[in-house]
Order: structure tokens, then sequence, then C-alpha cells
């Protein structure tokens, strides 16, 4: 299953859940900066967000935070696609 959080806790619990079920679980950070988002965001979500139409929103008025330990890391904001997929 994906799991995308921006919580570090409910990462924590969906790794337990996996390793009490016996299921070999991944945690893959796909990573960019918040800058290179806003740069990718063609529906114009993240500037809706910094005006305050859209709130809660992850990183910009809502927390996101950083897995500290990931299994994975792909940096898709330092890396080429063709990097990243690889």
């Amino acid at each position: 299953m994906a799991f995308i959080s921006p919580y570090q806790k409910d990462r924590e619990f969906a790794r337990r859940m996996h390793q009490e079920a016996g299921v070999t679980f991944i945690e893959c950070h796909v990573a960019a900066s918040l800058e290179v988002c806003e740069k990718r965001d063609i529906k114009g979500l993240y500037a809706k967000a910094r005006k305050g139409t859209i709130l809660n929103f992850t990183g910009v008025s809502d927390p996101y935070e950083t897995p500290v330990n990931p299994d994975l890391k792909v940096d898709t904001g330092a890396q080429s696609i063709e990097h990243s997929v690889e």
C-alpha cells in the first residue's frame, strides 16, 4: 500500500503495524524542497495556500515532518527524473 503522511508518528505507526503482521515495510522519502514543489505546482495550490484560500496545507500552513531515517530517499529536487527513477 502507498501511505503518504507528513507526520512522523503516523509513519512510525504504519511501520509498527507492518512489523507486527510480519509484513515488509519500506519507508521511501520522495524529497523536494518547498521551493521546488511550488515551481512544479501547475494547479496553483501552493499560491492559494500562501494566500490563505486553502487552509492546513502541508508545508505552508500545516507542518511537514521530514523522515528521520527512511529506508530509501529519492531527492527529486536535486536529481534528474531518470536518476530518480533509477
